[in-house]
This record gives structure tokens, sequence and C-alpha cells, in this order.
């Protein structure tokens, strides 16, 4: 806790020239332009209008990551028969390495003060970036629907625990309220913008934690945990199997866990102060991401060596009934704290799409839709499994997405000089329409992506990954195939459109 403390301190914050000094969670309304009109279009934050304060970051991130999907993903690998110490290296080494390229991002939003798919213009072009804002704007709503969706069996199981429902009983009308009454918080706190969004990580995470604190306590020192266990007795997995579930693993949680936040990274860090050291902001943000999902994946995993199951009903019920009421808050916490991210991002991804509509406007919509499908999804739970299948396959896009970024932003783009002009109408020539070099190399590594996949529905398992025994290297694959061919088609592109290479005459442009 010293460490997190040093680390969000705020000995450091040395700033001449912003007006707001404060953190746009802490300070007046009338003090903060982002409570304003700032976040309702597209546009750059200011300088003056950003916070110093890295505490925010923590916040967000490790609430978005207390959620009970990740200890049901922890306990994935038990589930596939390894052992616990295979599990647990893969955990904790991809979410090492996969945490370490998410603050990548996060610093590419404190650096530009623009959103993630607003960045992509400068790769993919202005109305080429039409591309992953409309992937990243979809994922958005369908996680936000499954997110709240699938913990409604925990909430009944929990308020049967507690007398208040049936537990034999479908409850369709129950669990219709509690969705409604949590999407309903979501919609809320994203409409109010960043500032609410920190406010209630920053309130609601530390008694989380706590309940997180306990729970562990209860399962690592009064239940019967299996510290030894190497899989299911007498199918012990060796060679191939064994390497085939490892990097399921450090797909669903591993690696693939941090990948999947890098297109919502730049979203809320541009709200930092570029005064901020960066060090500072990304070990916040990185450790906020790191922490949780380590730790949950742990006690998830460690759970499972009790049935060799990763049923969440069971995980929860069957070794916390009798903490029914604080375990019930860190289920319900989980969902709302990662879906007023998803709310927002939608709402800024749209608005990349040129869509001419408010933020706020967007969060109401997102809203209204997802809640459409949750009351499909409470009758047909199928279909959400489906979908949640699905989602989890597609996000592997966002490796592709990542490794053209990376090369452009770390390599041929170096500053933040030509910010401005991500922000231009269509039609400007201070960016390309359509920068083929950038959807040419996107797409090649989608189908690099496919190859190395093996997913749980059969369209998801490609046929190198096949051969190699269902050996998943998804994540892999996509980002150097991405990364190598757009490292080589994109810096003539780019050179295009380098300032003495324009027109002294430009278009006038506007937040867009």
């Amino acid at each position: 806790m010293y460490l997190v403390s040093f680390l969000l301190g705020q000995k450091h914050e040395i700033s001449p020239m912003p007006a707001w000094r404060g953190d746009p969670m802490t300070s007046p309304a009338g003090d903060d332009p982002a409570r304003g009109d700032l976040e309702e279009c597209l546009q750059p934050i200011p300088e003056e209008s950003r916070t110093r304060r890295v505490s925010g970051q923590f916040w967000i991130w490790a609430g978005a990551n207390i959620a009970p999907i990740n200890w049901v993903l922890g306990a994935l690998g038990i589930e596939l028969g390894l052992g616990l110490s295979d599990t647990l290296l893969v955990l904790i080494a991809g979410n090492f390495v996969g945490m370490a390229l998410f603050g990548l991002f996060v610093l590419l939003g404190q650096r530009t003060g623009a959103t993630g798919m607003v960045l992509s213009r400068a790769a993919f072009g202005r109305r080429g970036a039409y591309l992953p804002a409309a992937i990243q704007a979809l994922l958005a709503v369908g996680w936000c629907a499954v997110n709240t969706w699938i913990i409604l069996d925990l909430v009944m199981a929990l308020l049967s625990e507690l007398g208040v429902v049936d537990p034999a009983a479908e409850n369709h009308a129950a669990k219709l309220v509690v969705a409604a009454v949590i999407m309903g918080a979501q919609v809320l706190i994203s409409w109010f913008g960043y500032r609410a969004i920190s406010s209630f990580e920053r309130w609601t995470v530390p008694p989380t934690i706590a309940v997180l604190v306990l729970m562990s306590l209860v399962a690592w020192t009064g239940l019967e945990i299996d510290w030894g266990y190497a899989g299911p007795p007498g199918q012990v997995l060796t060679g191939i199997e064994r390497l085939s579930a490892m990097t399921a693993v450090m797909t669903a949680i591993g690696i693939g866990w941090g990948i999947t936040w890098f297109t919502y990274a730049a979203d809320y860090s541009r709200f930092v102060s570029t005064t901020v050291p960066r060090r500072r902001l990304y070990l916040a943000s990185t450790l906020g991401q790191f922490l949780p999902v380590v730790w949950l994946g742990v006690l998830g995993a460690s759970l499972a060596t009790k049935n060799g199951e990763a049923d969440p009903g069971r995980l929860i019920v069957d070794n916390y009934g009798s903490l029914a009421v604080p375990v019930l808050f860190l289920v319900v916490h989980g969902p709302i704290a990662t879906n007023i991210l998803n709310i927002y991002t939608f709402g800024v991804a749209a608005q990349a799409l040129d869509v001419k509509a408010s933020r706020r406007t967007l969060s109401v919509l997102v809203g209204v839709f997802s809640m459409l499908c949750v009351t499909l999804f409470v009758f047909h739970g199928d279909l959400a499994s489906v979908l949640d299948s699905w989602l989890v396959s597609l996000v592997a896009w966002v490796a592709s997405w990542a490794g053209i970024m990376l090369v452009h932003f770390f390599a041929l783009e170096r500053d933040n000089s030509r910010t401005d002009r991500l922000f231009a109408a269509v039609g400007s020539r201070l960016l390309p329409d359509v920068n083929w070099a950038a959807v040419v190399s996107f797409g090649a590594g989608v189908v690099s992506t496919w190859l190395f996949m093996h997913g749980v529905l059969e369209v998801f398992q490609g046929p190198i990954a096949g051969a190699m025994g269902g050996i998943d290297l998804s994540w892999l694959a996509g980002g150097l195939v991405s990364a190598g061919l757009y490292a080589v088609l994109g810096p003539r592109a780019h050179r295009r459109h380098l300032p003495e290479q324009l027109p002294k005459r430009e278009p006038d442009h506007a937040p867009s």
C-alpha cells in the first residue's frame, strides 16, 4: 500500500501554466470546464482543463477490473485441466506483458488529449478511421449488455441466500428489475462524464477491495484449497495439450485481457496534464489494471481446485453463502464500474463516426438498446452465451489495431505538435481520406489473428492453431503482422501529409 500511495502522491506536481489546478472529481463545478461542453463534442482537452493527479486513473482501471468475470476466468485454467501452478504462471506473466503494453496507450491519451478512435485518424485516415470506430462502438454496446446480464444469476443466488427470492423459481421479473436499476445507474454516471466516472470509482473501489480482502481471507484460511493441485486425478495434461490449455488462458485473461483495454485507454488519460511525469501515470494506470486482475484470477483459480469447475454460481454461493451481503455488493459493483466505461467510450466512438449527437444523448441511447438486449437474454440465455463467445473472439481485432497504432505514434509520429489536425473536418488535406496502408495492414492482421486463433466457436478456430494442436497465438500473430506490414507501407503515406508537403492554405477545421 505504501508503494501505491507513493505512486499516486502529489509531490512532483509543478505546473506554471494551467489556470485550473485541481482534479475533475474534486474541483468546484464552476472551475471544471469538463463539466460544460468540453466533453459533449470531440475536441482536444486543453492543458488548463486537465488534472495533475493520477489517482483517478488508478481507481478507474482498478474498478473496471474488480468484477466476477475475472475470478471466473481465473478458474478457466483449472477447468481446462491445468494445475494451479501452470494457471498462476500464465496469469501473472501474461498480465505483466499485457498491462505493460496497455500503459503505452495511456501515455498516448495524455500526450495528445484525444480519444482512441480520434487517434486512429492519424494512421487510418479521416474516413478510414470509421472502420475501427464502428467496431469499437458495436463491441461497447455488446459488452454493456452481456456484462449486465451475466451477473443476474449470481445476484439471484445471493438474494436467495438472504431469503428475498425463491431459488427454485425462474425469477424473470426480479432479474429485469435488478438489470434496470443497474443499467440506470450506469447511464446516469456516464451521462455526467469523466468527473462522475472518476468520483464513482474513487469512492466505491476501496470498500469493494475490502470485500475482496475478506473473501480472500475466508477462501485461503477457512476453505480446503489444494495449493499443490496438478490437474484432475489421472488426467494431468502434458505436452501439446498442456501448452494448448496454457495459451487459451493466456488469450482469455493473460496478455489478451490487457489487449482488450487498449482502445479504451486514451479516452480517460486525455484528462491528465502533460506536466505529470509519464512514469507516474504509466505505473498508476498499469497497476490499476494488473493488481485486481491477478488478485481475482488467483482467487478464482484457487477456489476452483476444490471442484475443478469455473461455474460462477458454485464459486460464489458454495463458498461465500454466509457473506452474501458484502459479496452481493461486489457482484453488483462489477458491471457498473466496467460498463460506465463501455457507455462513455461508445459515445466518443460514435462521435468519431461523425454521428451528430451529443455524448450524453448517445449514453441514453446505448443504455436503452442494451436494456432491450438484456431483456431478450433473460428469456433466451442461449443467445447471450453465443454473443459472449463472439465478443470474446472478436476483441482479437484490437491486436491488429494496436500494432498499427504503436508503429505510427512511436516510430512515425513521435510528438504531439500536429494533434489538432486529427479534429479537422472531412475533406481536409491535413489528413488522408483513407490511408490504405493502414487498412491493408489491419486486414492482414485480422486474417493472421484468425489463422492462429482457437476460440470456443468453430468459426473462430483457425487452421494454423488447429494444426498446432489448439495452441492459440492469435494476439501475437495479429499484432506482429499488422505492425510489420504497416512499418513497411506506412512511412510513404505518412510523408505525403507532413506540413512541408501540404499547400500553404488549408481548409478550415473545427472540432468534430
